[in-house]
């Protein structure tokens, strides 16, 4: 059994009425969100960010890693960008071959115009190069078409090669997946890491999980979704009292024991509750 074996339970609990409310002592309170956030990219670390003990927004960058030459990768192909869009736009060819196809034709037209007013005052050789020179300039059409559709395609490749060389930048920047507090760092500025590499460590304390075993014969149909209240004793204060849901009833029976493991998401906003402790788990009666 894991490590909330100890969280065994009190019931105090009369009977197995489905809508009654629960009570179970001894809740252990764990996290929910926890990682050793890891390195993308292999190099140097050059910054450290936040010290520990600090409280983190998702997003947050938290270190960097060298990213000098990854800028660089990023201004060429941009550059490179710049360029492949300004052959892109370029149509000159395109519209030169349409322009030297009507000089073809026209040149063409007036040979054989010629030949009707005046036999033979025209070469048949002349026109079948006229011919000829009318069907490359056809043919030069197409070829740049082809080769302004391929400019176009090209275009697209340095988009998504800038794209790429943004997206490896952006992955030298290590940053906060989820809310919470840095509480060790793992790697210190200067040393190197690999993708993979653990940096710090990060948990979420602004929610945590309330852990605890309900015995099976007690165990209603309809726990998930249930309103469920974590109260902590404060000595000469009231207790404290936290709000939350009964998220996860285990579907699996201890065998030793005969009991369920369950476990509720509890409010922490004000993070006056610490991994670690115990507490009572009041859940609600259904609705």
């Amino acid at each position: 059994m894991s490590h909330v074996t100890a969280c065994v339970l009190s019931l105090l609990l009369g009977g197995a009425d489905p809508s009654a409310e629960l009570q179970i002592d001894s809740a252990l309170l764990t996290l929910i969100e926890h990682a050793d956030v890891s390195a993308s990219e292999a190099g140097l670390l050059s910054l450290l960010a936040v010290k520990e003990g600090e409280t983190v927004a998702e997003g947050k960058p938290l270190a960097k890693i060298d990213d000098r030459e990854a800028k660089l990768i990023r201004m060429r192909a941009e550059t490179e960008l710049k360029v492949a869009r300004a052959l892109a736009d370029n149509d000159i060819k395109v519209r030169f071959a349409k322009l030297s196809v009507a000089v073809a034709d026209a040149e063409l037209k007036r040979a054989m115009e010629s030949n009707l007013k005046f036999p033979k005052s025209v070469s048949q050789t002349e026109i079948d190069r006229l011919k000829l020179l009318a069907d490359k300039a056809v043919l030069e059409i197409e070829q740049a078409e082809v080769d302004l559709q391929q400019a176009r395609l090209s275009l697209q490749i340095k988009q998504h090669d800038l794209e790429r060389a943004t997206l490896a930048l952006e992955r030298r920047t290590i940053a906060a997946p989820f809310p919470g507090m840095v509480v060790q760092w793992k790697k210190q500025h200067g040393e190197w890491v690999e993708p993979g590499t653990p940096v710090m460590r990060l948990i979420r304390l602004n929610r945590l999980r309330a852990e605890a075993f309900l015995a099976s014969q007690m165990l209603p149909t309809n726990l998930v979704g249930r309103p469920a209240t974590l109260v902590v004793d404060v000595p000469g204060k009231s207790a404290a009292k936290y709000e939350g849901k009964l998220v996860f009833v285990s579907p699996e029976i201890d065998p030793v024991n005969g009991q369920v493991r369950v476990w509720a998401e509890i409010d922490n906003s004000d993070l006056s509750l610490r991994p670690g402790q115990t507490a009572t788990l009041v859940i609600g009666p259904a609705k």
